[in-house]
Order: C-alpha cells, then sequence, then structure tokens
C-alpha cells in the first residue's frame, strides 16, 4: 500500500503573486495539477495535499481530483512538520508514504515507479530520490557508500571544499516506510537557525536509507519564481513536441509553436510557424494548422485548414477551411466542406454542410443549414441591448452583401436575401426578401457652394 503526501503549503513569495505557488499554471496544468498526474498510473490507497496559504483557493482549484484529502497546516514550520499533519490520519497504516512537492511539477510517473520499487525490494525504511548535476552550488549534498546506502546529507553551506566536490543533490522527494517514520516524526526538532522541522532529519536517523538517481536532472527541477516557471515550460515544450514529431506530426520551426501536453494530435497534422495549441485540443490527420493561428479547447476535424485565425471552444468538421483572420468563439460548429473566411467572426454558431461565410461577417447566436452562401458583410443582429435573440437561415439560402438580420429571425429554405436588406421578419421558403430604401437619383443636383459672407 501506498499514501502520497504532496507539500502545497506555501506561499511562494518570490513569485510576487497573491495566487498560491501551487496553482500558477504551466503548459495547461497548474503546477500542484502536474504532481497529482505524475502519479496517475501509481496504485495509491490515500493521497494528502498538504495545505496552509489561501488553502480554500487551493482546495477548490483542485477539488476535480475525487480522492484527494487535504490537510490544513496552519503554521508552514518545515516539510517535516507538514509531514506531522498526516500523523492522525495514517494511525493503524502499514505502508509506505511517497512525499512530494507540489512546486516541483517535471517528475515523470516511471521516475516515481522506479524510487517506489526500490524502496520496496530493498526493504528500505527510507529511500530518497537523488540527482547528478553539473553544477550543484546550492543544494544540499548527498553521501552514499558503493551500494547507494545513505551515510551523510550536508547542507552546501556547511561543505567542506571536498563535500562541495559531490555532484549528488537532494531531490526532496522521500519514500518512507511509514511505521518507521510516524515514530520519529514526534521526534523531530527545530534546532537550527530557520527553527523548521526538517524531513530530511527524519532520512538521516531512519535505516536502511538509500538514494536513488534520476536519469533527467530536469525533472527535479524546482519552481520558485517566475523565471524557473519559464524554464519548467521551455523544458515541457520540448518534451511535448520531441513526443509528436517521433509520433508523425510535423512542425515547421518548433521553436516558434507551443503545444499543450493535454492536446491530441494524430500523424500528418502539419503545424505551421506561431501557432499555439491549448487546453483539451485534438487534431485529426491531414489538418493543418497555422502560421500564426491559435487553438483552444476545440476539435478540429480530418484536413481541416485554419490559417491566421483563432478557435476557441468549437469544433470544425473535416475539410473545412478556417481563416485568414477569422474568430470563432463560444462552442461554433462548422460543417463538413465549409468555408469561413478573411475576417468572419462567428459565436454560438452552427453551420451545416457545404456552406460558406466567406469574408467580412459576424454570425453570432445562429443556426445555418447546409449549402448556404452568406454574402460579405452580413450581419445577425443578436443584441437588442437586454438579451441575446437567435437566427435560423435554413438551407441553400443566400445572403447579399451587407446583409442585416434582426434577431429573433427565421429565415426559410432556398431564400435569397437582397444586397443591403436589413430584414426584421421572417422569410418563408422559396422567397425573395428586398428590405431596403428605394433608391432615388435628382439629375443635375450638386452641392451650393457657401456663401463668403456667411
Amino acid at each position: 500500500m501506498v499514501a502520497v503526501a504532496i507539500l502545497a503549503a506555501g506561499r511562494g513569495t518570490r513569485m510576487k503573486s497573491d495566487l498560491p505557488k501551487v496553482l500558477h499554471p504551466l503548459g495547461g496544468r497548474s503546477l500542484a495539477e502536474r504532481v497529482l498526474h505524475s502519479i496517475s498510473d501509481i496504485e495509491v490507497s490515500r493521497c494528502f495535499a498538504i495545505v496552509g496559504y489561501q488553502a480554500e483557493k487551493v482546495k477548490q482549484a483542485l477539488q476535480h481530483f475525487p480522492n484527494l484529502e487535504f490537510i490544513e497546516q496552519k503554521e508552514q514550520l518545515g516539510t517535516g512538520h507538514a509531514v506531522q499533519q498526516i500523523l492522525p490520519y495514517l494511525q493503524g497504516f502499514e505502508g509506505d508514504l511517497l512525499v512530494l512537492n507540489g512546486d516541483v511539477p517535471l517528475l515523470r510517473g516511471d521516475t516515481l515507479k522506479t524510487l517506489l520499487a526500490t524502496h520496496k525490494s530493498q526493504g528500505n525504511a527510507a529511500t530518497i530520490l537523488t540527482a547528478q548535476l553539473l553544477n550543484p552550488k546550492g543544494y544540499g549534498r548527498v553521501f552514499c557508500d558503493g551500494n547507494n546506502q545513505l551515510k551523510e546529507i550536508v547542507e552546501d553551506r556547511d561543505c567542506t571544499a571536498a563535500q562541495k566536490q559531490n555532484r549528488r543533490i537532494n531531490a526532496g522527494v522521500y519514500c518512507f516506510h511509514w511505521p518507521d517514520l510516524a515514530e520519529f516524526l514526534p521526534k523531530l526538532q527545530a534546532d537550527n537557525e530557520q527553527q523548521e522541522y526538517y524531513l530530511t532529519d527524519a532520512v538521516k536517523t531512519l535505516k536502511p536509507a538509500m538514494a536513488v538517481d534520476v536519469e533527467d536532472p530536469e525533472e527535479i527541477m524546482g519552481i520558485n519564481n517566475r523565471k524557473q516557471l519559464a524554464e519548467a515550460y521551455s523544458i515541457l515544450q520540448d518534451r511535448v513536441k520531441d513526443a509528436w514529431m517521433e509520433a508523425g506530426v510535423t512542425l515547421i520551426d518548433p521553436d516558434s509553436i507551443t503545444i499543450d501536453d493535454t492536446v491530441a494530435l494524430e500523424p500528418d497534422v502539419q503545424i505551421e510557424p506561431q501557432t499555439h495549441l491549448r487546453g483539451h485540443t485534438v487534431v485529426r490527420s491531414g489538418s493543418r494548422l497555422g502560421p500564426g493561428s491559435f487553438v483552444e479547447n476545440s476539435k478540429l476535424g480530418k484536413n481541416v485548414v485554419v490559417s491566421y485565425s483563432v478557435v476557441t471552444d468549437s469544433q470544425v468538421a473535416d475539410n473545412a477551411r478556417i481563416g485568414p483572420y477569422a474568430h470563432l468563439r463560444g462552442q461554433v460548429q462548422v460543417g463538413c466542406n465549409c468555408r469561413v473566411g478573411n475576417f468572419v467572426e462567428m459565436k454560438k454558431a452552427a453551420i451545416g454542410d457545404d456552406t460558406n461565410v466567406a469574408h467580412l461577417s459576424y454570425i453570432g447566436d445562429a443556426t445555418v443549414g447546409e449549402q448556404v452562401n452568406v454574402g460579405a458583410g452580413t450581419i445577425t443582429a443578436n443584441y437588442d441591448g437586454v438579451a441575446k435573440h437567435h437566427t435560423q437561415i435554413g438551407d441553400r439560402s443566400k445572403t447579399g452583401s451587407n446583409s442585416v438580420l434582426v434577431a429573433p429571425v427565421t429565415i426559410g429554405e432556398d431564400v435569397t436575401i437582397a444586397a443591403g436588406s436589413v430584414i426584421t421578419d421572417d422569410v418563408d421558403n422559396d422567397t425573395l426578401a428586398i428590405a431596403r430604401s428605394r433608391q432615388v437619383n435628382k439629375p443635375g443636383w450638386r452641392r451650393q457652394d457657401p456663401s463668403p459672407n456667411t
């Protein structure tokens, strides 16, 4: 049995933010969500988040993890003090406790599995994750024998010149046999300059204790400021983009592209420069996104083209073309073989297969049928100053340029709207609708120049 404790109580003052550090976003997930995601493939019997600063906000942000239990650390007095808070909750527990930090978001699940497997197979009381750094300055050094049995942990400031040559550092990730740790935790002392209780004191005391080196030292990077947050994002992006290119996705100029690791792509998707994919976006094979496009929480079918456009919270079916300079938002649904062209904005609208909205239009709160042609400059006037209203356009209808459809209004099938019309009433099937003033020409008229004495 394995229980997990995630230390998430700190404010993170160096982030210079009112937002708790563990809730800062990193590639589509918060730091704490990333830590929780790293244990998703581990069979966990209990999972605790130790919260403190803005505890209610952290609880609310993580409440979608159904088995996560919250324990409040009212005073933040060190890592040992944080784990002490678990004592009443794990009485009689005979398994192992995995301790993770809520601000170390790049750990891979396989690394934690290796740590747990080593801990179990060696019958350790404590197992510590370590890393070999080329420049370990500022980190506590971990000293082991030839079998990786822990001998000593020395803080950087206390190291001798010889000890500072040791490149093995403490990653701050621990696995404990809980009965051994539970017996020792009440004995922790805060006899240090910070007057805090350190979990490393337990690691030093419990026997046998062992170190496990992580293969990729970038995994144990902690986030303490915005610069480190940006560095972590760069590392994460390299992982994500390398994985997609190996899976058959073409990235033109990967350095200018960003992709959240919550995005799903199929082989033969091509992503052009300056394109950014966010949230729970799905893109099917043969589609080409960009250059200069932003897609968030949207589903794009096969062979879709999105160029210089923004698509959020929407769905685009196979063989549709979006852009350049189009904006789809708020649950838009675009059918197969459609074109949504230059400077078109759509909001909370659905358009059927083989329909074109080619340029300079706003389609909001509308349902548009199949094989409809929406002329340039057509507007669905959906807002009356108080509420939004719906527009319905039937199959095979056409709107002339600069038409305004004042909602609520229903346009039937096979309707033609004359250019420049303002439609305020419903239009039946097979009808030509004209709603504009008759042109008046006045021959011989010209503006009179004003008198110089005026």
